[in-house]
């Protein structure tokens, strides 16, 4: 995730344009929440030098969660009914009617434009790179470094040329990566269709920037796949904002599965508008009207103040008080493969 010191000192993105979507502006984007608000500058600076000192002084130490060991043999092979592995962060392979998906593929080491800096994974990913699938599509969120990997991105498109579905704005950037073929924007509520299975991009509340300068240039969304008789919703990062997600709900679902953020939450100064905790993903997972929920975006970068552990235990005792049956609330291993 790029440090959120970028969001001081940035220019805005202009006045609305006339006659085209309330999120577009002359030079980027807007969220659609009308009590949507950005932290202040110090607030931002106190986080950064936070963050700084706790890795110079190692206070968030890795923790070795759960794997399931995976060679991705029964993942190249025909799969009985649709899949879902997740290979880490908001990365996982959906199967679902004969097509490979891969969300916000990120396989790198560091979630940051440096190699020698920034978010150090922590656990490996689930599935090696080499072990996957053909990849026929890859639907990405936003460009924030634990979502959009260069390197990640540039290897998928030398080695399985897939469909990029990207939110607007983003085929320049591949362009400049030198990824000129095989990548389609789409803006909020746009669809594709790809073999038996329509791709629909949908609104979040996030926001944008891979550099101080370009801060939401371009839009940020979640993702619909709706097969033939399975449904998912993938959530990308995002704050919550009930009337939005009961609007996707209501228009695309109801959902199989939902793969919903459980991490990055604190400090909830800085977090609060574009994160969600776990208990607000599970009222996400309700308002797009979802059988099953996923939990995502914990485990694997560590990118904020809450303990790296705490996620998933707050979202077990979260389900708890609400009465939801264990089965319907999902926290995978890394590698972890489920049939839905």
């Amino acid at each position: 995730m790029l440090p959120l010191v970028l969001l001081a000192g940035c220019v805005g993105v202009g006045a609305a344009v006339p006659g085209a979507p309330e999120h577009h502006r002359e030079r980027g984007f807007v969220n659609q929440n009308p009590g949507f608000t950005r932290p202040g500058f110090w607030e931002i600076q106190r986080f950064r030098a936070s963050r700084l000192w706790e890795a110079l002084t190692g206070a968030h130490a890795a923790v070795e969660f759960p794997r399931q060991d995976n060679d991705g043999g029964a993942l190249r092979a025909t799969p009985a009914g649709p899949t879902l592995t997740w290979i880490g962060h908001a990365t996982f392979l959906v199967q679902l009617d004969g097509l490979n998906v891969l969300t916000d593929p990120q396989f790198s080491e560091r979630a940051s434009p440096f190699s020698f800096a920034g978010p150090r994974r922590l656990n490996a990913p689930g599935l090696a790179f080499e072990d996957l699938p053909p990849v026929h599509v890859v639907v990405i969120s936003h460009d924030h470094y634990d979502h959009l990997d260069r390197a990640s991105v540039q290897r998928l498109a030398a080695t399985h040329r897939p469909l990029f579905l990207v939110p607007l704005r983003m085929k320049a950037w591949f362009a400049s990566i030198g990824i000129t073929e095989g990548v389609e924007e789409l803006d909020w509520w746009q669809s594709r269709r790809v073999g038996e299975v329509t791709v629909t991009c949908t609104p979040v509340q996030h926001w944008s920037a891979r550099t101080p300068f370009d801060m939401n240039e371009r839009l940020w969304a979640g993702w619909s796949l709706a097969g033939r008789d399975r449904r998912l919703y993938f959530a990308g990062d995002t704050g919550f904002w009930e009337p939005g997600f009961r609007e996707v709900g209501t228009r695309l679902g109801p959902f199989d599965v939902a793969l919903v953020a459980i991490g990055a939450y604190e400090p909830a100064v800085i977090m609060r508008m574009t994160h969600t905790t776990p208990e607000e993903a599970l009222a996400l997972f309700t308002a797009v009207r979802a059988r099953t929920f996923v939990a995502m975006h914990w485990g694997t970068f560590d990118l904020a103040d809450e303990p790296i552990d705490e996620p998933p235990r707050r979202l077990r005792e979260a389900a708890t008080r609400q009465g939801l049956d264990p089965e319907r609330v999902w926290i995978l291993k890394h590698g972890e493969t489920r049939r839905w």
